[in-house]
Parts: structure tokens; C-alpha cells; sequence
């Protein structure tokens, strides 16, 4: 009979084999081209032992500093209750940090900087895909010389499958992602020590030295290879994000017991075969493999990097939902695809818009040495951002010292700034793409949040005790129904509902006043709804989320109809304004820009209908149109 304790060893060893599948694939498929890209790439290396020798220490280092010591042992600490992720710390930040702790201007700097962060992100999960499958499908023009001119072909298909069987959900292919990646880092770690026992003097890369003579030989341009090397860390951002899905254990035991040491293996049998043979940079990877097996690596590679592809995707899926519930985003028609597995989504619009940038990339660049000028910034954009907004956390929640704080502030930043400036000399080599998307992706999020905002000022709204003893009072006959009206504001009443009393004759028997509220946790564990009573049958009703939930109103409605507010859900009507925006000249400081406006406008008239975003039955929905002047 197993124990408890045999259970939770099992659960744990099956979430660590879930995370090596999801949350390594990103950089466990890196050695496919980060080696080939130090040597033969657009600011490629001479091949000679220093160099093998100082690139390969860099690899390491950067594979130590900033997986193991930076996320693994530090950033993964920073949890919000379990959810990891940059949203997480903005969400972290603004729960528990006070005006008397931080002042305005660093709170809003803070939640730009996040935002800019997660809009980073999507540039990063649209390049992904990109370099990735096209790096392993190349690999077939090594084993057969005339598949060169269908490389480009190969790739967009598999590409547009991929996207293509989105809707069908991850939850099916996800139960085959850990085993399919375990072997693949079980091959690639096996070739790899093969390399090394072939030629063990690629062990002295251990030796951090090595990497300060490459710097110390080779000066400009050995710096300029750092924005090679950053591409063996692409993906490290994936053990926060993916931290509330796994768990802080079991990533940390998939990285020590089968991801990490294997990476190191193959990166350390690259630097062998180079040192050996030179003549095999144009790609290392597959040079290592004998010639037999050869066309099964390709398959299997290109098996990985799919797997690593739709990790990404899902990830966009998730963080679209979390900006939508924070308010950074407007809504999107999001489709639940597993009725048992909480958090498995798919977003037509997302996943369309990614595929259509990754086919273009591809087409644009046409190679993973071209792509590779395009990936880099992002990630360490994105990575000193987390950096920044921890030492927020740890200096004003968890009351750090200066002393403490700024000393490991400035270790990861050391690594951050230097990779992210490296990656800027590759800006219009295609870097310009990932800064273009995400500066895009930031003016979306920050006119829609600063847009809703204005809208909430907007909105006029009557004190309950007038508005009970002016309007209620006078009617005398009330309709056996209840109307549900939704409002933003959780005080007063919304002119939506007076509105409405205008065209409803009689007034219904219940009228409540409904406000749903995200919170800053990623799942609200206490009470649901609270429930005021306002007298003469109108009620409050508050309706709480966390940031990582989806709104379902009918099944909250359901839950009142058991307690003594009795509701038929089947006599009850829904009521929500449907904004007709307005655009003026007019500039203030609390107002946007003209182009903001038009912006907000048109996102306004193309966001998710509020009754798809709350799970509104179709048949008792009533949108009444209001018109505001912005």
C-alpha cells in the first residue's frame, strides 16, 4: 500500500517530468544554434582554441549565473501565492506596497516597466517558433544536399500545422512533452559526453579565466559575440512564468537532475568537436552526430522544437488572459478547451496574429543565422526588467536592507545590461523587430488601461439613498423578475440603470447592481460574492477574481439562487452599456493624445462583448447604448 509520503514523490517526479517538457523546451533546444551562431554567425569568430575554449566558458557562465544563481536560487522566491511571472510582480507590487512606502512615480514606473516587460515577451514567443523549427529543419540539408530549396517550404508548413491545430488544445499532446524531452535531452547530453571523452581538453572551459582572456584577445569584438552567446540562456524567463503550473521544486529538479547537466554536455562536446575539427562551425550541432543517425536527429530536433514552439504559444495564451483580467487589455474571445484542466486556453486573435508574424519572419529572414540577429533583445530586455522590479520587492516587502539588496542587484545586472547591449549592436541586423513589436504591444496596453480609467471618470453615478427615495420610491408594482445591472464602480448607481428604470414599466421585484473585481491574487480563495442588501428590492452584488481566473457571472447567480436572496435564473435579464466613444480635441493632463483616442476608440468597437467575457446567456442579455465624450 503506498504511504502519503510515496504519493507526494510520485506527484512531484511527474510535475518535474511536465516542466522538463514545457518549461525547458525553449532552452533546451538553444544548442541548435547558439554555438553556430558564436562562430559562423554575422559577428562569427575566428576558429582557434582561445576562442573555442573563451566561448564555450561564456556559455557556461552564463548558464551557471543567470539560470542557477539568478531565477533558480532568487527570482523563483519572489511567488504571488504560487504564480510566477513578470505580471505576478507587478501584481505583487501593487497589492502591498502603500503611497507612504513608494512614491507615485516609482509605482507608475514600476508598472510600465512591467507592462513593456510582457509586451517583450510576445516578441520573444513570436521569434521563438521562428528560429527554432527552421534551425532543426536545416539540418536535413546536411543529410541531403537537394532538400536546400525546400527548407524555407518545410518550415512554414510545419509552422501553419502548428498553429493551425491550436484550437484542439495543448491538453492532449501535453501528456507526451516530458517524455518526448526527456529523450531528446538524454540524446543530446549522451553525444555530447562523447565529445568529451573524445577530447577532454574542452574541461578546461570550466575555467572562468578562459572567458576574460576571449574578452582581453579580441576586445570590440569579443563583446560583440555576447550577443551570440545569450542565445544558450533564451527561455530562462520560462522558470518564473511557468512557476504557479509546476511548482518551485519540481523545476528546480528537472533543471539540477536532467536539463542542466545535459546542456552542459553538449555545449562542452560542440567546443570538442570544434577543437578538433574547425571546419565543422557552419553547425556544430549535427557535426557531432555520426552519419547514420543523422536524418533520425533531424526528426527528433525538429520534434523538440515544436514541443518548445507551443510552450511559447501557450505562454502568449496565458499571459493575454492576465493582462485582459488586469485591465491592460481589452477583452478577447478566449476558448476553454479542457473541461478538466484549469488554465488550458486558446485565443483565435493571439494565435492568428502570432502565426502570421512567425510565417512572415521566416520568409523575411530565411535562415536561423539571419533570425538570429532578431532574437536576443527581448530576452534581456526582459530579463533586467525582472531584475529592476525585484529589488522592489525585496527592498519594500520582504524589508531587505540597501546593503543587501544592492550588492545582488548589481551581480544580475552585470550580466543583464551587458547581454542587452551586446544585443543593440544587433539592432538593424533585425533587432528593430522585437523593439517595433513590443513598443506596439506597450502603446496597446497602456492606452487601453489609461482609456478605461477615463471612462470610469466619465461614468456619472447617483448617491443610492437619492436615487432610492426620488426613483424607487414612486413605483408601486413590481414585475415577478430580477435584473442584473453591471456596473464598474462598486458605489453609487450607474445612469445605466436609470436607463434602464426608463424603459422598464414596471420595475422588476429584485434589481441588483452587479461589480465584478479582479484582484491582485491569481486565484481568489475566500468568499466569491458579498452581497448588500440597498433596501426596496435593489441589492450591491461584489463578484471577486484573481488575475489568473475567468469571470463565470450564471454560476454565481446560481450560487445566490441556493441561499435566501432567491434568483430563477430563468426569469432574470441582463443589463450592460455598450459605450459609443466620442473623440474631442480637447488635451488635458488626465486625457490622451489625439492618436490615443482613435486607438482606445478602436479597440473600444473591437473588444469581446462583455456578455461572451462574463458568460452571459444570449437569450436574457440587454445592451443599452451610452455614449461618452473622451
Amino acid at each position: 500500500m503506498e504511504t502519503k509520503e510515496t504519493k507526494d514523490k510520485w506527484a512531484v517526479a511527474g510535475l518535474s517530468l511536465g516542466a522538463l517538457g514545457v518549461v525547458y523546451g525553449d532552452i533546451g533546444t538553444s544548442p541548435l544554434y547558439t554555438v553556430k551562431e558564436c562562430f559562423s554567425g554575422q559577428h562569427g569568430m575566428p576558429v582557434n582554441e582561445a576562442n573555442i575554449l573563451g566561448v564555450i566558458s561564456l556559455i557556461v557562465c552564463s548558464l551557471v549565473m543567470v539560470v542557477c544563481l539568478k531565477y533558480l536560487a532568487f527570482i523563483t522566491k519572489a511567488d504571488n501565492k504560487g504564480e510566477g511571472g513578470i505580471f505576478a510582480l507587478l501584481a505583487m507590487i501593487s497589492a502591498v506596497i502603500s503611497p507612504d512606502t513608494i512614491s507615485g512615480k516609482n509605482k507608475r514606473f514600476i508598472a510600465v516597466a512591467a507592462v513593456f516587460g510582457a509586451a517583450l515577451l510576445y516578441g520573444d514567443g513570436v521569434i521563438t517558433p521562428a528560429i527554432s523549427v527552421l534551425s532543426a529543419v536545416e539540418g536535413l540539408d546536411i543529410v541531403f544536399s537537394w532538400t536546400k530549396p525546400y527548407i524555407i517550404p518545410i518550415t512554414c508548413l510545419i509552422l501553419f500545422s502548428l498553429f493551425f491545430i491550436q484550437h484542439r488544445g495543448t491538453h492532449k499532446i501535453g501528456k507526451i512533452f516530458g517524455w518526448s524531452m526527456l529523450v531528446w535531452f538524454l540524446v543530446i547530453g549522451i553525444i555530447g559526453f562523447c565529445w568529451v571523452i573524445i577530447c577532454p581538453k574542452i574541461l578546461n572551459a570550466f575555467n572562468p579565466i578562459y572567458a576574460y582572456r576571449f574578452f582581453v584577445l579580441n576586445g570590440f569584438h569579443g563583446f560583440k559575440v555576447l550577443g551570440s552567446v545569450v542565445l544558450c540562456i533564451t527561455g530562462g524567463e520560462a522558470l518564473y512564468a511557468d512557476l504557479g503550473h509546476f511548482g518551485r521544486l519540481a523545476i528546480k529538479i528537472s533543471w539540477l537532475g536532467m536539463a542542466f547537466p545535459s546542456l552542459l554536455c553538449n555545449y562542452l562536446g560542440q567546443g570538442a568537436l570544434l577543437l578538433l575539427y574547425p571546419n565543422l562551425a557552419a553547425n556544430p550541432f549535427y557535426g557531432m552526430v555520426p552519419s547514420i543517425f543523422l536524418l533520425p536527429m533531424v526528426l527528433l530536433a525538429t520534434k523538440a522544437t515544436v514541443i518548445a514552439s507551443q510552450a511559447m504559444i501557450t505562454g502568449a495564451f496565458s499571459l493575454t488572459q492576465q493582462a485582459v483580467q488586469l485591465g491592460y487589455m481589452p477583452r478577447v474571445r478566449i476558448v476553454h478547451t479542457s473541461a478538466d484542466t484549469k488554465g488550458q486556453i486558446y485565443i483565435p486573435a493571439v494565435n492568428n496574429l502570432m502565426m502570421v508574424a512567425c510565417l512572415a519572419l521566416v520568409l523575411a529572414f530565411k535562415s536561423s543565422s539571419g533570425l538570429a540577429g532578431a532574437y536576443g533583445i527581448a530576452v534581456t530586455a526582459t530579463m533586467g526588467i525582472t531584475s529592476i522590479i525585484y529589488f522592489f520587492v525585496v527592498t519594500k516587502i520582504w524589508n531587505w536592507s540597501y546593503w543587501k539588496a544592492v550588492p545582488l542587484l548589481a551581480v544580475f545586472l552585470t550580466f543583464d545590461l551587458a547581454f542587452f547591449a551586446a544585443n543593440l549592436l544587433k539592432f538593424f541586423d533585425g533587432g528593430w523587430f522585437t523593439i517595433m513589436i513590443a513598443i506596439i504591444i506597450l502603446a496597446i496596453m497602456m492606452t487601453w488601461y489609461k482609456g478605461r480609467q477615463i471612462l470610469a471618470e466619465k461614468r456619472d453615478y447617483y448617491p443610492i439613498k437619492d436615487f432610492l427615495n426620488n426613483v424607487v420610491a414612486k413605483q408601486t408594482y413590481r414585475s415577478p423578475r430580477t435584473a442584473i445591472v453591471l456596473s464598474i464602480k462598486s458605489e453609487g448607481v450607474p445612469v445605466l440603470l436609470l436607463h434602464f428604470l426608463k424603459h422598464s414599466i414596471p420595475f422588476y421585484e429584485k434589481t441588483i447592481i452587479l461589480t465584478v473585481i479582479y484582484t491582485e491574487d491569481p486565484y481568489y480563495k475566500e468568499d466569491r460574492f458579498k452581497i448588500e442588501d440597498l433596501g426596496q428590492g435593489f441589492y450591491r452584488l461584489l463578484v471577486f477574481y484573481g488575475y489568473m481566473e475567468e469571470p463565470d457571472i450564471p454560476k454565481v447567480i446560481q450560487d445566490l439562487s441556493e441561499s435566501k436572496l432567491k434568483i430563477n435564473p430563468f426569469l432574470t435579464s441582463y443589463y450592460f452599456g455598450g459605450e459609443s466613444i466620442i473623440i474631442s480635441n480637447s488635451v488635458t493632463e488626465k486625457s490622451m493624445m489625439t492618436w490615443r483616442k482613435l486607438l482606445f476608440e478602436v479597440m473600444t468597437r473591437n473588444a469581446n462583448s462583455a456578455a461572451e467575457h462574463f458568460r452571459l446567456p444570449p437569450g436574457s442579455v440587454v445592451v443599452l447604448g451610452e455614449q461618452i465624450n473622451i
